[in-house]
């Protein structure tokens, strides 16, 4: 077997592997073992003819996971399995890709699960053939390639050398290691190459005692997802993080802080063309923190409280201005609330979202507005989110150019 090197863009991503009835299935193995090498998890679905070229048991013990194939499964289906799986991927890559897969396709057949799992996706579709050289060039095979390419499908391949009936010529599956480097590049844009971004993330702790503290529920996942996201797209990030449990993302320098003062100081001394605040910063501190524990005793406690600094309306209003997203998390009026926070600390562009559903969740649905337009993303991982979001901030910057 290939020992490839790890793919850092595809750590912890979500990629669902589709087999079909080719005899290159058996690469389909070695595929998924350099997937999840990778960092990826990966999901594998297989068809009818796929599995009488490999076992499933073979891919479920390479993924770690079980592997689908029955469009009408009385237990997956209960939860509408096939349109969550599409929703659980970032990439779904068919590896091999037969003819007539690629024909099913093409004709927006979902007589299948894969098939299935393809007309429901939102994510980027890759497919790779694997085919007779014959069956490749066909006139049919051909217009139907045409189709999918108008769609947006990516092509991966096919090769060309000796194939498994003795022809030679084009139709042979891309070796593993070239589909892993293949859908590696889906997740590295280019977008935001040499611009520097400064992401904020997760709650702040803002000082009762030495023990104690004042702070939220977020969890810092949308905030680290989008540094990812900027990462992968070029740029070159910092992190400045509240406490959180989650592992820092590939690529980006942290900078990990505790208060509302602590974040302030951090942004203020790193140089920044893009300012994401994503961090659910306290509104509020204690005025007089205890230097001591706080005892317990049978009066009540009255804390005095005084407004923290405004971290987004503070960058700003620097000069030279960084193009400035912010944030609203809230729990009524969403929408009016973020764009008067769009108006009030003249943003370049606002992020609303449900505070209750969004805190602590693996996915969420926002509301994105800028001056003069704006737009809605589905309910979808926070991981597709921060991309979805990262090319919204590209395009908004290539405008003001």
């Amino acid at each position: 077997m290939t020992n490839a090197p790890v793919q850092h863009s595809l750590r912890n991503k979500h990629i669902l592997l589709g087999l079909t009835g080719s005899i290159a299935a058996y690469k389909g193995a070695e595929l998924c073992r350099l997937l999840t090498g990778a960092g990826a998890e990966v999901r594998v679905v297989m068809t009818e003819g796929a599995q009488e070229f490999i076992t499933p048991l073979t891919l479920q013990s390479l993924s770690g996971h079980r592997v689908h194939h029955d469009l009408l499964d009385a237990e997956a289906e209960a939860a509408m399995g096939h349109i969550e799986l599409a929703r659980w991927a970032d990439l779904i890559l068919v590896a091999p890709a037969s003819a007539n897969f690629l024909a099913r396709l093409a004709q927006g057949e979902a007589s299948d699960l894969l098939t299935a799992v393809c007309l429901a996706r939102r994510c980027p579709l890759a497919v790779a053939p694997a085919m007779n050289q014959a069956m490749w060039s066909n006139a049919a095979t051909q217009a139907n390639l045409q189709r999918l390419l108008a769609t947006a499908v990516r092509v991966f391949g096919p090769a060309s050398g000796e194939q498994a009936c003795g022809d030679l010529g084009l139709g042979r599956l891309l070796e593993p290691a070239e589909l892993l480097a293949l859908a590696s590049a889906e997740f590295t844009s280019g977008a935001l190459a040499d611009l520097r971004v400064v992401v904020t993330a997760g709650p702040t702790r803002e000082a009762i005692d030495p023990v104690r503290y004042l702070s939220n529920h977020s969890s810092g996942k949308m905030g680290y997802a989008i540094a990812e996201a900027a990462s992968e797209a070029g740029a070159e990030v910092t992190l400045v993080s509240g406490p959180t449990a989650l592992a820092p993302p590939d690529r980006c320098h942290v900078v990990p802080v505790q208060s509302a003062a602590d974040m302030l100081q951090a942004c203020q001394a790193l140089q920044a063309d893009v300012f994401i605040a994503v961090a659910a910063v306290a509104d509020y501190r204690v005025a007089a923190p205890a230097e001591h524990k706080l005892k317990k005793t049978d009066a009540a406690l009255t804390l005095t409280l005084e407004r923290t600094p405004d971290i987004l309306a503070t960058l700003a209003a620097s000069r030279p201005k960084p193009f400035c997203v912010g944030f609203a998390a809230e729990t009524q009026d969403i929408e009016t609330y973020a764009q008067q926070k769009l108006l009030a600390k003249q943003l370049d562009m606002i992020v609303a979202n449900e505070a209750v559903t969004t805190f602590g969740q693996d996915d969420a649905t926002v509301a994105v507005f800028w001056p003069g337009g704006g737009t809605t993303l589905p309910r979808q991982s926070k991981q597709q989110l921060a991309r979805a979001l990262v090319t919204l901030i590209a395009d908004r910057l290539a405008a003001r150019r």
